[in-house]
């Protein structure tokens, strides 16, 4: 059995839409100078980290809690799957077990996942770098999916082989050089390489 991970942002989703909204009114609410177009082009890191460049850090928690608490309304009809998800998804399942590792609030990830009909057996919230290679030590995973470099330094650490895909924003160059040992366009090519690796 096969154990593979999938992160969430801009690997099975394109959450850039929704994520902007969120900061849009967080700037409405808040008085800050949030670039939020410049915000979703560097997805990846967590929640309390980009808060953190715009914000004082005495401000963040109060402001990373208020994000989560909008996020459900304003954020899940904006965003959709990428092409290729739902099937990556079921060509990983065919071969064992799925689970998502990502940044973002557990629940969250799991009401875009109900949403958009992505099923997995598994989802592992607020984990970044060190802490998704701590999932995927603690699961087995045998493969990890992800767009950025923080997510192929991730499976490198953990043992995991690393499929990098230039969806979100880090370059092929990019992923290989943190440790991806495949790079794909898109998960529209995901089960091809599956059914030649696996």
């Amino acid at each position: 059995m096969t154990i593979t991970g999938f992160d969430l942002d801009m690997t099975l989703i394109d959450s850039r839409p929704g994520i902007k909204a969120v900061y849009d009114q967080i700037v409405v609410e808040s008085g800050a100078a949030i670039d939020t177009s410049l915000v979703v082009t560097r997805l990846g890191p967590p929640l309390e980290w980009e808060l953190s460049q715009w914000l004082p850090a005495e401000d963040v928690p109060h402001w990373a809690d208020r994000y989560r608490e909008l996020y459900p309304s304003i954020a899940l009809d904006l965003i959709a799957a990428l092409p290729g998800a739902h099937e990556a998804l079921e060509a990983a399942r065919s071969r064992g077990r799925t689970i998502v590792i990502t940044a973002k609030h557990g629940p969250n990830a799991a009401l875009h996942l109900e949403r958009l009909g992505l099923g997995v057996d598994e989802v592992f919230g607020q984990a970044w770098r060190e802490g998704k290679a701590k999932v995927l030590r603690a699961e087995g995973a045998g493969i990890y999916v992800g767009d950025h470099v923080h997510d192929m330094e991730a499976a490198r650490s953990s043992g995991a082989f690393g499929v990098g895909v230039t969806t979100g924003p880090c370059s092929a160059d990019e992923l290989t050089a943190a440790g991806a040992g495949a790079i794909l366009a898109g998960l529209e090519g995901f089960t091809g390489w599956l059914d030649a690796h696996v």
